[in-house]
């Protein structure tokens, strides 16, 4: 009997034989967030069940946010506000985590770093955790995952309902080298706003990793944030009407194949810099839109 055996299986196997031969790396997640307990309870339920609950460490962004008490065994600590405008804000707001990183990188081997609603994901057809991923990886500064922007398509999907998996609702993404970020880190440096980039070193972006991003995936959802206070006096509401374009491109463009233009993007990102920001990830200015395959589905 001929056995046939494909790239992802090769490389599961392969993933479990280093992780079963060598000692489990020690990683953390971090974050901050204000008035969001919609994505970080996603968040906590996502990297408490990848990492352990007790490896996240959560910052809210002001003293008068109250501390959550459905995720007892995180790391959970108010702040004072981070002050300013959009770009100073998120200038402040990145110097602080990439602080807290360097501190957590004394007692851990890897710190991710990611905003409250993106999520690190290891593709389920190689039957690894993301821990066992990033265990078996020989990360010298930082790593990162592929972009993936879910959007909405409005002629097809209905707004979201938090009592279900997201992915069982929304079936569409831009790739988008907006959100393929160094969100892991092997060492003390300091990440740009929106942990977008690393000041003064390159990036790698890992096969079968991904970085999706779950920001602008309903249209009520960014209609609220418009008419929240603390972001219309923080200068949000021209930035959310930007992002809100993912949901105009999932809805009007055909999708394409995700494994074809996966390899494409993540292959020409690694390659490609725009000329203002050599550390940043480029791809011509393509709009790629994809399906989602539906292995994907449970897990955020």
């Amino acid at each position: 009997m001929q056995i046939k055996w494909s790239r992802l299986k090769i490389i599961a196997i392969f993933i479990g034989n280093i992780t079963d031969n060598a000692d489990m790396k020690s990683i953390c997640a971090i974050t901050m967030v204000r008035n969001d307990d919609f994505y970080l309870k996603k968040w906590t339920e996502y990297y408490g069940r990848e990492l352990g609950e007790e490896n996240l460490y959560i910052f809210l962004d002001g003293k008068d946010q109250k501390i959550p008490d459905w995720c007892p065994l995180a790391h959970i600590e108010a702040v004072d506000k981070i002050p300013g405008q959009v770009v100073d804000a998120e200038k402040g707001r990145l110097t602080f985590l990439s602080e807290k990183a360097a501190e957590l990188l004394k007692e851990y081997d890897l710190v991710i770093g990611t905003d409250a609603d993106e999520f690190l994901i290891v593709d389920p057809a190689l039957g690894v955790s993301l821990k066992e991923y990033l265990s078996a990886k020989d990360i010298k500064v930082s790593l990162s995952g592929l972009g993936v922007d879910v959007g909405q398509n409005t002629k097809e999907e209905t707004a979201i309902r938090e009592d279900e998996p997201f992915l069982n609702q929304r079936h569409y993404a831009r790739l988008s080298t907006r959100y393929s970020k160094p969100s892991v880190l092997a060492a003390s440096v300091v990440w740009g706003s929106g942990f977008h980039r690393i000041k003064g070193h390159n990036f790698h972006i890992a096969k079968d990793l991904y970085l999706f991003h779950f920001g602008y995936f309903d249209l009520g959802r960014i209609e609220a944030r418009f008419n929240d206070k603390d972001r219309k006096e923080a200068g949000w509401t021209r930035h959310l009407a930007k992002r809100s374009k993912t949901i105009r491109l999932v809805t009007e463009r055909k999708a394409g194949e995700w494994e074809r233009w996966t390899k494409f993007a993540r292959t020409t990102q690694n390659i490609v810099r725009p000329p203002y920001a050599w550390n940043k990830p480029a791809m011509f200015e393509m709009v790629v839109i994809v399906r989602i395959p539906e292995r994907f589905r449970d897990i955020i």
